[in-house]
């Protein structure tokens, strides 16, 4: 049994790596950055099982991907599920497709954490609801294969013979009253039963997921640092992009104000555009609690301006205002905005302001949100949230 155990830990070294990852943070010595990062690659690291013993592509079946746990930048809009994939098998998914703002699937090669650099990352195809039928019933049926079969007259999309990774996100505007889909996968090619793993498959699977938090890492933390190292702070740096994330444009920026201090966020809205969030991430990349505090918004929780344009208060405490953004503690993080579907993309501005001050940067007839309306506003929230597939 010592034996066993001592042969565990061996193939754990690369946990420990990850750590070296501190180097490359904001502040390499600070000891909150050491043990948040210490917490970020066992947050990594429980996912990697997911993602390396669920599921083959033999044999798909949705994992949970990003979310309030698995916190590494996703879009708390958004549900993810993943399932691995080979490009020279077809696939069927169908069930209900719900009431979900968007839905949609992307194939590509390699997964983050699970390939080592971004290179090693390519984004086939993308498709949402504007490219597949909704039946009478609420329902989707959709064949994905590398062709498409001859005669076949149902909803097909392609995956590359590369692709190795299909993940679907349920995007929602209302958390509250959206009903998220019900979706299953099946391989449609002959693959024989599920095998039981062999030793050295098993050695194997556990020494990738030791890998996997120190991959995901170095991927990540050089995406954040270019944005802030060619801007620096409080400034957005729009990127858009292409292949199968053509239709929407990210907008980042990095965030500092002090604790009596705030930002004002400030953009005019497309004439035309299918979503559009903000959201904020602590300085490692993580999305900041989005549960419990209010540390984003989209489009439809939004309160636009009486001159139409949309303007935020990101602040450590309550300002009082619409569209509050709490930092949830952070004086420093990240600020991830989309548009999608959008026919143009305007870059905000952020002002940085005393917090005693908010009210003079914004217009005369901005509401008073008392903190009876923001209690409120939270527990809704928080029951919004709980209510959806995560995990």
């Amino acid at each position: 049994m010592l034996k066993t155990h001592h042969s565990l830990l061996a193939q754990l070294d690369d946990l420990e790596a990850a750590l070296k990852e501190i180097e490359n943070t904001w502040e390499p010595d600070s000891e909150i950055y050491q043990v948040e990062l210490q917490r970020q690659v066992l947050m990594n690291f429980s996912y990697a099982y997911f993602a390396y013993f669920h599921a083959t592509p033999e044999h798909p079946d949705w994992s949970p991907l990003w979310n309030p746990v698995y916190a590494l930048q996703p879009n708390p809009d958004d549900i993810y599920l993943y399932t691995p994939i080979r490009g020279d098998l077809s696939y069927r998914v169908s069930g209900r497709r719900g009431s979900s703002h968007l839905l949609t699937f992307t194939s590509q090669q390699g997964m983050s954490g699970m390939v080592e650099g971004r290179d090693a990352i390519r984004g086939h195809h993308e498709i949402d609801d504007d490219d597949f039928t909704v039946d009478a019933s609420g329902d989707i049926d959709i064949l994905f294969s590398a062709e498409r079969p001859a005669g076949y007259q149902g909803d097909w999309a392609p995956i590359d013979p590369q692709a190795t990774g299909l993940f679907t996100r349920f995007r929602s505007y209302d958390w509250y009253r959206e009903e998220d889909p019900r979706l299953s996968i099946e391989c449609l090619s002959d693959v024989g039963p599920k095998p039981r793993l062999s030793v050295a498959q098993i050695r194997q699977q556990i020494a990738e997921m030791a890998r996997f938090p120190g991959r995901k890492t170095r991927l990540y933390f050089p995406l954040q640092d270019a944005v802030k190292d060619a801007v620096g702070f409080n400034q957005f740096l729009p990127q858009k992009m292409d292949g199968a994330l053509a239709k929407q444009v990210y907008l980042p920026a990095f965030f500092q104000l002090a604790a009596n201090e705030a930002l004002i966020l400030e953009v005019d809205i497309p004439e035309r555009v299918r979503y559009w969030n903000f959201q904020l991430n602590d300085p490692l990349f993580n999305s900041l609690d989005y549960v419990y505090r209010l540390s984003s918004i989209n489009g439809a929780q939004a309160r636009l301006s009486s001159d139409g344009r949309f303007r935020a208060v990101i602040a450590l405490e309550d300002p009082g205002v619409p569209n509050w953004l709490d930092t949830a503690g952070y004086l420093e993080g990240g600020i991830y905005g989309r548009w999608y579907g959008a026919d143009a993309a305007p870059v905000p501005t952020l002002k940085r302001v005393p917090l005693t001050e908010v009210r003079e940067h914004l217009p005369p007839d901005t509401p008073v949100v008392g903190p009876e309306a923001r209690a409120h506003a939270l527990r809704r929230r928080v029951s919004a949230c709980q209510r959806r597939r995560r995990w």
